[in-house]
C-alpha cells in the first residue's frame, strides 16, 4: 500500500510546460536609437497549449511598454520559436522580467486547464 501510494504521489506531481531562455536575459542595444532588445528563445513541451502571450513587467509587477513581433506566439507542440523584444531606452531601467504565460483556446476543456506562466529576470549588463 505504501508503494502505490508514494508511486501516485510521483505521477500527480508531474507536469509539462513551457521554456523560455536565457534565465537572465541583457537588455542590449539595437539598430534603432534609443531602443534595446533582447532576443529570446521559447520551447512548447506542452501538447494541449499552442498559443503563448508575450508580457514585459517592472518590479511592481505592473506592465511595461514593450514591441516585438507578435504579443501572442503560435509554438506547436516541441516546437522552438526565437522572437526579439523592444524596450525604449527610457524604460529599460523599470523592466525586470519578461513572461510568457500559455492561453488556452476557449473551447478546449479535455485534459488539463492550467495555465502556465514563466519568467526571466533581466540581468543589468554591469553585473
Amino acid at each position: 500500500m505504501k508503494v502505490f501510494a508514494v508511486l501516485l504521489l510521483l505521477f500527480s506531481c508531474l507536469a509539462s510546460g513551457h521554456e523560455m531562455l536565457p534565465t537572465y536575459p541583457v537588455l542590449e542595444p539595437s539598430y534603432v536609437d534609443d531602443v534595446m532588445q533582447v532576443k529570446m528563445r521559447m520551447f512548447n513541451k506542452r501538447a494541449d497549449a499552442e498559443w503563448y502571450e508575450i508580457s514585459v513587467f517592472d518590479d511592481q509587477w505592473n506592465p511595461v511598454d514593450f514591441v516585438t513581433g507578435y504579443r501572442v506566439i503560435n509554438i506547436r507542440y516541441l516546437s522552438h520559436v526565437s522572437f526579439d523584444v523592444y524596450i525604449r531606452k527610457q524604460d529599460s531601467k523599470r523592466a525586470k522580467f519578461i513572461c510568457s504565460r500559455s492561453k488556452l483556446r476557449k473551447g478546449d476543456t479535455e485534459g488539463t486547464i492550467i495555465a502556465s506562466r514563466i519568467c526571466s529576470k533581466f540581468r543589468n549588463p554591469t553585473q
